[in-house]
Parts: structure tokens; C-alpha cells; sequence
């Protein structure tokens, strides 16, 4: 029984992929209409053009060269090539809204690319370095949060062998077609993929830093609420962290002005559970509510002595 060819190894079907380039490179010009082979041709060499920009950190240059190519080259073979050099483009010149927008339409127009991996890796990075200073909105930082965790569901093993299988696969090719700029693309970006730190370990990584980041966010509100003597508001912030972000540094700083906030709502029963919550969950640092409790203790003592 024949072995299915996904199984083969990569040096037995390369030969058959270089004879199909020559034979598609020999006689594509033949089958197609002369004014469909021009707008290949010129689509081809303006690709080639910025790539060559590219190569020499020439970004400005190459974004408009591939601008003008967004068009042309719709549902064609250099769509997802365009797409993804436009979008690395960018993010060079450190314009990460729009690198965000190019990954994601790469994503939405090509799913099948294989540029989807590090497009979505890119687009999480890209939202990353819009994710501002913690006292402002953090509408990017969530975006980043979401796709870091979409790259870890889509790939959760970072799959170094694909990566060198397809930098082994395009070298080869073009030994046979060295001008072909699609394949001197996709052979960069395997090998960008084997020059970077693991994405895997660095989305979850800058997820744990970002959701740091959400929560010193909430902890600052929080304490705007304190000094506006809106306690209750505050409290309901304390419990955000708590509760959500419980993995963060902050969330023992919550449980600290959760205490302080249920004693000056003179809710004393909520600042008893809470202070006794806290001594479990932080045994070593039971002195820094040793005054919480003995004023919580005082008004219940006094509650029974009136009673009494």
C-alpha cells in the first residue's frame, strides 16, 4: 500500500515540487490571456521591488509599494504575501494600529496562509505595543490579552520542525526559481519563526504581565474611589481583583483595602471574614491586619456589652 504523501519525508517530494515549479513557470504564460500574464508579471516585479526595500530597511518605501499592490493582487497567489510584508512593514515603522489591521485581514482573506501562524502571533504582539500606561484605558491591552489566548488555542506546542521544514522547502525552490518573490517571503518567514524567542512561552508570558497591568488598573480606580470617600465603589473594584485577577501582585494589596473599606462602611461582620480570608491565605503577613481585627473585635465586644 502506498504511503500517504503528508507522511513522506520532505527530500522525497521535493523533487516532484521542483519539476511542478519549472513545469508551472515553463507554461503558465501560455494558458493565460496576455493582459492576465502582464498584470501577473508587473504584480510580480512590484512585489520583488519591495522586498527588496525590506531587506534594506527601507519601510517607508515599501509600504507604498505594497499599498498600491492590495488591489491588484486580490485572490491572487501574492495576496497573503502582500498582506504579510505590508503588515511587518508597519510594525517596523512601529505603526501597530495599522500592522494590527494587516494580520487580521490576512487572517480573515487568506485563513489558510502559511502566514496564519505568525499573523496571529503579530497581530497579539501588535496590540501589546499599543497597551498604554496602566492609569489609561486598556481597551488594547484586553485585545492583546484575547489573542495571545487564541495563538495558545490555536498552537499550543510551538512547532519548530514545520518552521524548518518550510525553510527547507523554500531554499530548495528557489534553486529553481531564485527571482520567484513569493518563495524568497516564505522562506524568510520560516526562518524569522526559527530566530524567535518561542511564541508560545512568550504569549503566556505577556498575558501574565498584561493581566498585571488590568488589575494595577483596577487597584488605581479603586483607590480614586477611597479618596472620594465612595467606598462601596471602591469595594466593588477590590472585589473585581479578587476575584478575576487573583494571579496578579495586586490582589493581596485588594484584600488589604477590601478590609479597610467593609470597616469604614461599618460593615462588620464582611471585615471579620474578610481579615480571617486574608490570614489564611497570607499566614506570614498576619500582622498587617493585627489593627483591623482588634478594632473589628472591639465593636463586637461592645455591641455584646450593650446588649448585656
Amino acid at each position: 500500500m502506498s504511503q500517504p504523501v503528508m507522511r513522506m519525508p520532505l527530500r522525497k517530494i521535493l523533487p516532484g515540487l521542483f519539476l511542478l515549479a519549472v513545469t508551472l513557470s515553463s507554461c503558465s504564460s501560455s494558458k493565460l490571456p496576455v493582459a492576465q500574464v502582464s498584470t501577473v508579471s508587473q504584480a510580480e516585479s512590484r512585489y520583488q521591488q519591495a522586498t527588496d526595500l525590506i531587506a534594506r530597511k527601507k519601510y517607508s518605501k515599501a509600504i507604498e509599494v505594497l499599498e498600491s499592490l492590495l488591489f491588484s493582487t486580490r485572490a491572487s497567489n501574492l495576496e497573503d504575501d502582500v498582506l504579510h510584508s505590508l503588515a511587518n512593514s508597519y510594525y517596523q515603522k512601529k505603526q501597530y494600529l495599522l500592522a494590527a489591521d494587516m494580520y487580521r485581514r490576512l487572517l480573515q482573506q487568506t485563513p489558510g496562509s502559511p502566514f496564519a501562524k505568525n499573523a496571529q502571533f503579530q497581530l497579539a504582539k501588535s496590540y501589546e505595543k499599543l497597551s498604554p500606561f496602566y492609569e489609561l484605558d486598556q481597551e488594547y491591552t484586553v485585545k492583546a490579552i484575547n489573542e495571545f489566548a487564541t495563538y495558545l488555542d490555536e498552537y499550543p506546542v510551538d512547532d519548530s520542525a514545520q518552521a524548518q521544514g518550510d525553510a527547507e522547502l523554500y531554499k530548495e525552490l528557489l534553486k529553481v526559481d531564485p527571482t520567484n518573490a513569493s518563495y524568497k517571503a516564505k522562506y524568510d518567514a520560516a526562518m524569522s519563526q526559527l530566530s524567535n524567542e518561542a511564541p508560545v512561552s512568550y504569549s503566556k508570558s505577556a498575558i501574565l504581565k498584561l493581566r498585571d497591568r488590568l488589575a494595577h488598573n483596577r487597584y488605581s480606580i479603586a483607590q480614586q474611589y477611597v479618596r472620594l470617600k465612595k467606598y462601596r465603589a471602591a469595594d466593588i473594584y477590590f472585589d473585581v481583583i479578587i476575584n478575576q485577577y487573583p494571579d496578579t501582585k495586586w490582589v493581596k494589596s485588594a484584600w488589604l483595602g477590601k478590609i479597610d473599606t467593609s470597616i469604614r462602611r461599618s460593615k462588620w461582620f464582611e471585615a471579620r471574614q474578610t481579615i480571617e480570608r486574608f490570614q489564611q491565605l497570607y499566614p506570614a503577613n498576619s500582622k498587617e491586619v493585627e489593627g483591623s481585627y482588634k478594632k473589628v473585635m472591639e465593636h463586637f465586644s461592645k455591641v455584646r456589652d450593650t446588649e448585656s
